[in-house]
């Protein structure tokens, strides 16, 4: 069997596999439709008011969409190598043709599909709600879907790294949590820089999300976003998050245990 013969035969058995899991599928899909219904469409933002929720309410696409984009990669892929890990798979998986490398990109790619979905309905949700002025063009459907697809590879690379270090699926999730919950409000996403005590502002750049937030900002609404040097903040953005990207998922795949 060919490289993508044995990437595609994973990709189905990881979708098949999603399927089956009907927890996964609610909080995939309906978890992050009900931050936007809670955050955009009941507390609403307030753009003369004070405090979070004060800027225009296309400035929060970014926070919703990293929703799904951090939190699903992380828990979901930490936990098929935890569950792997506990079942001695990675054992049996020595055994195959189908390498650690290949067997993450599968992950990625099942991942990269769901999460799309997901954000799309999340984009629409967000439109229909908020009144969010998304310009529509190719250029921008583009970038977006880049944004989402290297954003996933990223964290899906660090979900391998926690399921292969932590103890159990428990753990993972734990983990999991621990650190996208500070990342998703630290990362300008909900909580704009000014809002932070100046001396926290360097800290921000340290985050994969900071890059995906602005980035995305950049592409839906332009405005207040930092440049990125000779390249528009769009682009230059994207690029930094390629870099982390494969930094990410090559780590995931060295961890990786070969056996258990």
């Amino acid at each position: 069997m060919t490289r993508t013969g044995r990437v595609t035969a994973s990709v189905r058995a990881g979708w098949r596999s999603f399927l089956r899991r009907r927890t996964a599928v609610f909080f995939t899909f309906l978890f992050p439709l009900l931050i936007v219904v809670i955050f955009g469409a009941l507390v609403q933002t307030q753009p003369t008011g004070g405090g979070l929720f004060t800027e225009p309410a296309v400035y929060y696409v970014p926070g919703y969409l990293a929703v799904v984009v951090l939190f699903t990669p992380l828990s979901r892929v930490g936990s098929e190598v935890a569950r792997h890990r506990e079942g001695n798979r990675f054992e049996k998986l020595a055994t195959t043709p189908l390498t650690r490398a290949e067997w993450l990109l599968a992950q990625t790619v099942v991942n990269v599909v769901v999460i799309g979905l997901a954000a799309l309905m999340l984009l629409a949700l967000v439109v229909a709600l908020t009144g969010a002025a998304i310009p529509l063009s190719p250029a921008v459907a583009l970038l977006l879907v880049a944004y989402v697809v290297v954003g996933v590879a990223l964290f899906c690379g660090v979900g391998a790294v926690i399921g292969a270090t932590a103890d159990s699926q428990d753990g993972v999730i734990a983990t999991s949590n621990t650190i996208a919950l500070p990342l998703l409000f630290l990362s300008e996403t909900f909580v704009p820089l000014d809002l932070l005590p100046g001396w926290f502002e360097p800290a921000t750049m340290l985050s994969p999300l900071t890059y995906f937030a602005r980035g995305v900002r950049a592409t839906t609404d332009g405005g207040a976003v930092p440049p990125t040097g000779p390249l528009a903040p769009e682009l230059g953005y994207l690029l930094a998050l390629v870099a982390l990207a494969a930094v990410a998922v090559a780590a995931g795949a060295v961890a990786l245990p070969r056996t258990d």
